[in-house]
């Protein structure tokens, strides 16, 4: 469960860790309320999800109760990326002298905390790893161990964290540490960890992830579920049970298997494509649930080609073809952009199925793969 920039302040600051001064607004009228009671330089966030709010407008300045109304009718409502900003984080403004880069997340290979500085913050670290690796510290932690206050010093001489705020970052770090375990993250992050002008270090933005399997733990986290943004295709599988989630691509993916949709994935990819979606149908799906996973892939308008990827063990061949048949006779999408490679159990009364209603059927995953990019471009 990734958090909005406002509840992951507010762990931050239940946890110690220096934040701006902010409250959340959902309307202008309460922009304007929130600005009357504070009436400070300020800045005006749009609390969404999806990245790259700045350069779509999401983030504006705000001086006084007249000054946020313009700011606050401009970003409510604001679609960012397919997302609508639906609330707005006014804080008070910091003046930054310098900004750096501090998260911990997961390392799947050590299957270890891992620790990543830099002392180049308020840019995409990925950017700053490609750009400037050598700019960039990262610590594994042992967890029987645990954080240690001379951990964080030397990530921050690694890092290249100035000598006058080494003693705030590590406490700072050792703070972000405790929490991370407290709440069962996969992921927290501050980018930018600034420095303001006059010495401190204050955490100028937030982005957690948590752990949906460690939820049932912390009941008063999962409360914050019904103010997240959400998909309506992913919660609409969701219901049905299926496993979905929802990327930016064009070419709509099913699978059966969570391995064999990743494999999936990376054989559009390979074949030049960018996959619109991951759909795990899961072992011995029926012919509602494949009918039910094709209509939810093809209700995304993105999508122009769809790719059906069917390795049966207990999922039967006839039953994904009765199933395809179904959502196809609905006409919620057409067959001539529809690739599908049937194998394993009762291929052959699938593939008779397929054949009786003009669907053709592939051998191998690669080829549908090729085929379905080539449909997509078509």
């Amino acid at each position: 469960m990734r958090l909005l920039e406002y509840q992951g302040k507010e762990l931050f600051a239940e946890a110690g860790i220096p934040t701006p001064t902010g409250k959340v607004a959902q309307t202008v009228d309460e922009a304007v309320t929130i600005m009357r009671a504070n009436p400070a330089p300020s800045v005006v966030k749009a609390q969404v999800l999806i990245g790259g709010r700045g350069k779509a407008g999401g983030i504006k300045f705000a001086n006084d109760e007249r000054d946020v109304v313009e700011p606050a009718k401009a970003i409510l409502g604001m679609n960012i990326k397919g997302e609508i900003a639906k609330r707005i984080w006014l804080e008070q403004r910091v003046d930054i002298a310098k900004e750096l880069y501090l998260s911990i997340t997961v390392d799947r290979q050590s299957k270890r905390p891992i620790i990543i500085a830099s002392a180049m913050g308020g840019m995409d670290i990925e950017e700053v790893a490609a750009t400037h690796p050598d700019g960039i510290a990262k610590y594994r932690i042992d967890p029987a161990m645990g954080y240690w206050p001379f951990v964080g010093r030397r990530v921050a001489k690694e890092a290249g964290i100035p000598k006058e705020v080494t003693a705030q970052f590590v406490d700072i770090l050792g703070k972000l540490y405790k929490l991370f375990f407290d709440i069962g993250a996969m992921l927290v992050e501050i980018n930018p960890l600034a420095i303001t002008k006059d010495g401190r270090l204050i955490a100028s933005d937030a982005k957690v992830d948590i752990d949906d399997n460690g939820l049932f733990r912390h009941p008063e986290l999962e409360a914050w579920k019904t103010d997240l943004p959400s998909d309506p295709l992913e919660e609409r599988a969701r219901k049905t049970g299926l496993a979905y989630v929802h990327l930016d691509g064009d070419v709509g993916i099913i699978g059966n298997g969570a391995g064999l949709v990743m494999g999936t994935l990376d054989a559009v990819k390979a074949a030049g494509g960018e996959p619109a979606n991951f759909l795990d149908v899961g072992g011995g799906a029926k012919a509602d649930i494949v009918r039910e996973a094709v209509n939810i892939v093809t209700a995304d308008p993105k999508v122009k080609s769809l790719f059906i990827n069917i390795f049966g063990g207990i999922t039967r061949g006839d039953e994904v073809a009765k199933g395809l048949v179904e959502a196809l006779g609905g006409g919620s999408w057409s067959k001539d952009k529809l690739v599908i490679r049937l194998t394993g159990t009762n291929e052959k009364e699938g593939r008779a199925v397929l054949q009786a209603n003009g669907i053709k059927s592939v051998e191998t995953m690669n080829e549908g793969a090729k085929q379905a990019v080539a449909l997509a471009r078509a």
